[in-house]
Parts: C-alpha cells; structure tokens; sequence
C-alpha cells in the first residue's frame, strides 16, 4: 500500500499511479495544488501597471469633450475632503453632511448650471448632465440629493412654469437657499401617473386651488427632499374646474416654513431606512385641503383664468400629458449617465485589481494576472465595451435633448432615453456585481466600495421609470411608427416596401452572408451595424404579427398586448442595442486620432459580436446565421478579448476617475 501522508490512511499502489498519470496529462503538480488549496504557497507579490500602448490622455480628452475643463475642474473639487461623505454615520448625521456637500456645490454655481444667466445659471443642459455624471464617482447619494433640487425641482420650474415663476423662484433653488422636492409618484399608481389621484380643485371666488389627498393610495411616495429639508415642492395633481377635469397639472405647494416645521394641511412621514441612498431623505406626503393662490400653477402649457376658464395651446389632455413630460425626460438621460459612472467606478477597480493580482501559472514558472486568464477578460472586457459604446451614446443623446425644443416635440428623444436608461442601468447592476465577483474576497470588503456601489444602483432600475415599463413604453411607440408606415403608404409605395425588406433578407441570408466567418468581414462595421438591425426589425414584425393575429382573432387589444408582453421586453431590448452601437460608430467617426480610433474600433467590434453572440440562438433559429459563423463569432469574441487586454488597463484610466473618489485599496494602493 502507498501512504498518502503521516496518518494511517492510505490508497492502494494502482490508484496512486492512476493519479500521477492524470496529473501527468493534465500539467498539475499534486503538491503544488495542495499548497493552493490549503492556502500555504505565499502569495506573489502583485504586478506593477503595465504601460498603456496608446495615449491615455489623448482618450481622456475624447472621452471629457466637450466639457473638458468642467471635469477636470470637477476631479479636483470632488477630492476636497469635504466631499468625503461617511455612509456610516448615524442617517440624519449623513443626510446633514450630503446637504451641505449639496450646498457647496450650489456655492460653486453647479446648481443653476441649467438655468438662464438671468436666474443665476449658464442655460447649459449639457454641462449639467456632466456634473451629474460626475459626482456619481464620488457619492450616490450626492448624485441623486443634486438631481432632486437642482434638476426635478428646479428643472420642473424651469420647463413647467413661466417667467413670474423664474424670476421667483430660479434663483433661490439654485442656491439652495430654497430646497424643495418633486412630488409624481403615488403609492397607488407609480409608473401610471396619468391615473394619479391627487387632486387641484379650482375655487373661483378665492382664485386658489384646494390641492388634496382623496384616498390612502393617493399619498405622495419616496419623494427626495421630503422628509428633512423640503420647503417647497412641485406637486402633480388631476385638475379639476367648476365645469370639467383637464388631467394631470403641476403646482407649487409649500409644505415647510423656514424653521423645518410643517405646514398646516401638510402631513409628512420619512420612508425609512432604504438598501442604499440614505443621504437622500425620502418622504411620503399626504396633503388635506391646502390652499395655494392660483399663480401657483405651472402654466407654460395650460392656464386658468380668475374666473375658473381653462386655456391650453395644445388641445388634447394626452398629447398636453406627453408633452410637459417630455420636458423633464432629461432627468433620465442624467439617471442613465450616473449609472454608467458607478458602472466605470467598478470595472476600474476590477481591472486594475485584476491586472495586479496574481494566482495560479504554469508549472515552474511565475503565478499569472488575474486578466490574463480567457475566463477573466470574458468577464471583464465585454462590459468594458458596453461602457465605451453607452458613453458616446448617451452623450449624443443629451446633446440632441439639450439642442431640442418641446415645442418642435421631443418624442423620438424621449423614446430613446426610455430604451436607453433601461438598457444602462441594467448593464450598471450586472456590470457591479460581474466586477465584485471578479475581485474575489477582496471585492466583497466595504473598503473596496462594491456594497456602496451596489446598494446605492440598486434602485436606478425602478427610479426615473420602472425599466419594464419602459421597455414596454419603447416597444408600444415601435409599433405605431411600424404601423403608421404602412398606413401613411400608397398601393405602389407599400409593393416597394416590401420588395426592399424581401431584397434585404435575401442579401443578407444567402448562403455565403450566413456562412462567412473570416475576420475582417466580422468585424466590419456593415456585418455589425446590419446584423443588429435585422435583429431589431426582425423582432418588431414578428410581435406585430403576433399582436394582429389575437386581435383579429377577437382579443381586446389591451390583453392582446399582456399576452406579448415578454417578446415586447425582448423588442425594446434589441432596439437599444442597434441604438447603441449607432451612438459608439458615430463617436468613433469624430475621432480625429488614428491611434485612438483603432483602439475604440476594437471596443466596437467586441461590443458588437458579443452582443450577437449573446443572442446566437435567435440568429440561428432565424437562420441569419450558420452553425460554422456561430462557432466562429465565439471565436472572434476571444480573440477580441486577447486583443483588447494589453490596452484595459489604459482604457479604464481613461475614464480619469481620481483615487481620491475611486476610494478602493485594492485598486489605488
């Protein structure tokens, strides 16, 4: 019998030989394994930064235009240790010191940013949504304190109101000098707020509104700003005349005096300790016939009268709905952006813990970087495309929404930034816990910041927009337009329509198209660009013929749209993506650096096939593509890994977070 060990157990000489040989073929030293299993190999010392083999600094610059100065300006302000905000205190402690952070900024002049110069601002929307983005590298709970004040609040003044409103009220909230709140959402009807049931009753002879809470399910629900330090707040309420109800309005309702202390009709609770976000003193308000003077009303679309007459230049109640909504939809593209930073956040400290971090190597020789490994570029370097392809993405689109005019309508933007903080947000609550994962034990220690990160992103799924049921509001208006093509043709107009669709299927599916695998015809932005927009249109159809088929069939248009819900999910999705990697070529195209377009074209081709892959089997099913350009778009993913490797470290210095706000040991020490 050959022992094992000192103790009495032991294997026979057949099963000793039998192991050597397997140890033999698979290139393992048995001792060496038990070292690493009981953990008594002493750690290799970790790896010094690799030097980036292109200009970091020339892709920071890219990637800060056009508000370079700003960020930089932002970089250094942010790692002030005033801005060292300690989630650990006592709640009022740490809702205290994210105010004053709040108002630090303000003192800055960051607040009114989007404002007119006359009311204390630049009338920069752009530069408002960077310093949002911004301060999501520092504290979360920062971020979103800033967005309720100086965007909801303020923005709802700003886009609602008129100019006794600015001038009234503008400079004091940029300032904070008048801290208010954004009271939409309700207990009872949370993303329908169309059907909220707070109501504005107008009272002629007083030349007031009544504003009141009818039933328990109407109360105000998680509204920022309300528990603690609210003065003022933008209240949306169904307005009702002596002679008909005219939908959902906004109004300005004082709900604190100067001293903290509640106003009389006003009945307001503290949420709670929450996940995350416990610097933001969200709230819950009930309001009992509170009176407000008719001048209240935010009236850029709609007025009424001293003698109760209602006036509105738009004159549907549902197009009026949609288009004051659409003024603040910017709030979801700077929800969108601040989740991408906490996205950048993560991957920074993964990647560079995983360039350093050693484990594991061929026999005799040294352990290996963690990112050295297939299985850990798999993890890491795929997301770390997504985030390139998203920031020129959403970048663009704020540029659009900033350029923009409500009444010129903003529906195409709006559609677009429903898909896309969908599609962001989700990819920040992956890419987090992706990244912890990746760093092991020593992602899951609170100094390392993955629980702040996760808890404090959790919520960006369900705030500004439940991500459904804005998938859902994406692939419903992908319908109508899908509809009004059609409807909008004339007999010959429809023939070529559908000639050109039968045209694109068979070019784009015939044998050689399916079956080509080499490289360059992969990673040409043709393949990419059309794959993604078959893939897109491909689904639309089908779920409209799903949709037409029940309903001809007598179904009620209404369950005839549940019953698809899941393929609608699925429709929205894939819009998103066609989206995005539009936004990403686009930005590539205006990058004037050789050097950095090479670089950024491989992000583009490594987002672009592993998101096909993502989806093989409906390629396959639709038979886009053949088993042999399957197995070979896997293929070119790895190699897409293999290549981007040697640049990750440099590609997530880029982002030129400062250590001083990155706040993780194991990727600043």
């Amino acid at each position: 019998m050959a022992q094992t060990g000192t103790d009495d157990r032991s294997i026979s000489e057949e099963t000793y030989r039998a192991l050597q040989d397997i140890e033999q073929e698979l290139g393992v030293d048995g001792s060496e394994a038990v070292c690493d299993l009981l953990g008594t190999r002493p750690p290799s010392p970790p790896s010094p930064p690799a030097e980036s083999p292109f200009d970091v600094d020339a892709l920071r610059s890219r990637l800060d235009k056009p508000h370079g100065e700003l960020r930089s300006r932002l970089r250094t302000l942010l790692a002030d240790p005033a801005f060292d905000l300690d989630r650990n205190k006592p709640t009022s402690a740490y809702r205290s010191d994210v105010l004053d952070a709040c108002v630090l900024l303000a003192e800055q002049g960051l607040g009114a940013t989007a404002y007119p110069p006359e009311h204390g601002g630049q009338g920069d929307m752009r530069a408002f949504m960077t310093t949002f983005e911004m301060l999501a590298h520092r504290d979360l709970s920062l971020v979103v304190k800033f967005g309720v004040q100086f965007g909801l609040f303020g923005g709802s003044i700003q886009h609602l109101g008129t100019k006794k409103h600015h001038d009234r009220y503008l400079p004091d909230v940029g300032t904070l000098d008048l801290p208010g709140c954004f009271a939409m959402s309700e207990l009872g009807h949370g993303s329908n707020v169309r059907e909220i049931g707070t109501t504005a009753q107008y009272l002629p002879d007083e030349e007031a509104f009544l504003i009141n809470t009818p039933r328990e399910e109407d109360r105000k629900e998680w509204i920022g700003n309300a528990a603690a330090h609210g003065e003022l707040a933008t209240v949306f309420a169904q307005l009702h005349t002596s002679d008909d109800i005219h939908g959902v309005h906004a109004f300005l309702v004082p709900i604190r005096d100067a001293d903290g202390s509640t106003r009389p009709g006003i009945r307001i609770e503290d949420c709670g300790e929450k996940m995350g976000l416990n610097g933001v003193d969200n709230g819950r308000i009930w309001f009992d016939e509170v009176s407000i003077p008719r001048e209240n009303m935010l009236d850029r679309f709609a007025t009424v009268h001293p003698d109760g007459s209602y006036e509105s230049p738009i004159p549907s109640d549902g197009k009026r709905f949609f288009t004051m909504l659409s003024t603040l939809v910017g709030g979801r593209i700077s929800v969108a952006r601040a989740g991408l930073s906490a996205a950048k956040s993560a991957l920074t400290i993964a990647v560079r813990y995983g360039n350093r971090r050693r484990q594991f190597g061929p026999k005799d020789a040294p352990e290996m970087p963690l990112l050295d490994y297939r299985t850990h570029q798999r993890r890491l370097l795929p997301p770390l495309a997504k985030i390139y392809a998203l920031h020129f993405t959403l970048k663009d689109l704020g540029k659009r929404f900033a350029d923009a005019s409500p009444e010129e309508g903003l529906e195409d933007i709006e559609a677009e930034a429903n898909a896309l903080k969908a599609y962001t947000t989700r990819h920040t609550t992956d890419t987090i816990q992706t990244a912890r994962e990746a760093c092991g034990g020593q992602g899951y220690l609170s100094e390392n910041q993955f629980a702040a990160l996760k808890a404090d992103t959790d919520v960006f799924t369900t705030f500004e927009g439940d991500n459904t049921v804005l998938l859902l509001q994406v692939a419903k208006g992908l319908l109508s337009d899908f509809r009004r093509e059609f409807r909008d043709m004339n007999m010959f107009a429809t023939v070529q329509f559908v000639a050109e669709e039968a045209l694109t299927r068979v070019r784009e599916m015939n044998p050689v198209a399916t079956r080509k695998t080499d490289p360059d015809h992969l990673r040409s932005e043709d393949f990419q660009r059309e794959a993604l927009r078959f893939r897109a249109r491909a689904m639309l159809q089908s779920a409209a013929q799903r949709l037409k088929r029940r309903i001809d069939e007598g179904m009620r248009p209404f369950d005839a749209f549940v019953e698809v819900q899941d393929q609608l999910v699925d429709v929205a999705r894939a819009h998103a993506e066609h989206l995005t990697l539009q936004g990403m070529m686009a930005g590539i195209n205006r990058t004037d650096a050789t050097s950095l377009r090479s670089v950024l074209s491989l992000l583009r081709s490594l987002y672009a096939l592993s998101t096909i892959e993502a989806d093989l089997d409906w390629y396959l099913e639709s038979g886009y593509v053949e088993s042999s350009k399957s197995k070979a778009i896997r293929n070119e993913v790895n190699e897409l890994c293999e290549e981007v490797r040697p640049h990750a470290g440099g590609l997530v210095d880029a982002f030129g977070i400062p250590d001083a706000l990155l706040q993780a040991p194991i990727a600043t020490d």
